[in-house]
């Protein structure tokens, strides 16, 4: 008897190392305001089912190409938040991957207001996931991150919702329009009839450096910030700009730009980074 129990004792570690959290990559829900079923991912922490406890929770936005499965096949997030985890580099957390590339591609509202995905992740998606599954559902353990496309919307989210946020994380991020120009172009390919007024609406919401530049001072140290993009990245330089624009305004923010180019391999390198700062924030850093 006393030879098993020494068995059992000498293998309990290896027990617990090897628990992995789990990931679901098919969920959905039904949404009225895009008058579709939308598809989610989801990533749960290794003691999930056993602890009893709430847990942080990361949005975390696909690209342009790629739907809730991105971050799961190709971003490796089981692998890496796992080890994230065990190595306590990471806090045990929710991450939620929801499909932006299912009716029309993007997350946000379109300027003639028939697909509003941004209304659909802020009313429904986040309320029914903060329901459903195991969250503390306060802007201190609640993050937001994504990679180009989903880079993209990481900001404006952040920027649209400061007070829902506790960090926001953009990797090789689309900036949007720099120019009123832009946005014309962008909305009168689909909308040649659209208005002037529309239009210039339409900038000041999903523009990035607007959205930046109506930061009121006492607001700017609301969100904490991690830019992460590579050298060799298409949006470099875009990244770049809402650096140096972050600076001029005095927005605390880190900036970072490793070796890499608009692809996997950078952002399964960058996930880590990402995972360690919002546990920074979870934490009470």
């Amino acid at each position: 008897m006393k030879k098993l129990f020494f068995l059992l004792l000498m293998l309990c570690p290896f027990v617990l190392f090897a628990q992995t959290g789990k990931v679901y990559d098919n969920l959905t829900l039904t949404s009225k305001i895009l008058k579709s079923e939308r598809k989610y991912a989801i990533y749960l922490p290794p003691d999930y089912e056993t602890s009893g406890r709430s847990y942080p929770i990361l949005y975390l936005l696909h690209g342009a190409g790629d739907d809730q499965t991105g971050w799961v096949q190709f971003g490796e997030v089981l692998s890496i938040t796992d080890k994230a985890i065990r190595d306590g580099v990471a806090t045990p957390m929710i991450i939620v991957m929801p499909d932006a590339n299912t009716g029309y591609r993007g997350y946000f509202n379109r300027v003639k207001g028939d697909w509003n995905y941004e209304d659909f992740f802020f009313n429904e998606l986040m309320p029914f996931v903060e329901k459903k599954y195991k969250v503390k559902a306060e802007k201190h353990y609640r993050a937001i991150a994504g990679l180009s496309m989903g880079g993209e919307g990481s900001f404006i989210y952040a920027l649209h919702h400061p007070e829902l946020f506790s960090s926001a994380c953009p990797l090789s991020a689309a900036t949007g329009f720099w120019a009123l120009d832009e946005a014309k172009d962008y909305c009168r390919e689909e909308y040649p009839a659209v208005s002037d007024s529309a239009i210039s609406n339409y900038y000041n919401k999903y523009s990035v450096s607007q959205l930046i530049n109506a930061i009121p001072d006492a607001k700017k140290k609301d969100v904490r910030w991690f830019i992460d993009v590579g050298d060799d990245d298409f949006l470099y330089e875009g990244n770049g700009l809402v650096h140096s624009l972050m600076r001029k305004k005095e927005i605390p923010h880190e900036y970072r730009v490793r070796d890499g180019a608009h692809n996997w391999t950078y952002w399964r390198a960058s996930l880590p980074n990402v995972l360690e700062f919002v546990s920074q924030a979870f934490h009470q850093y």
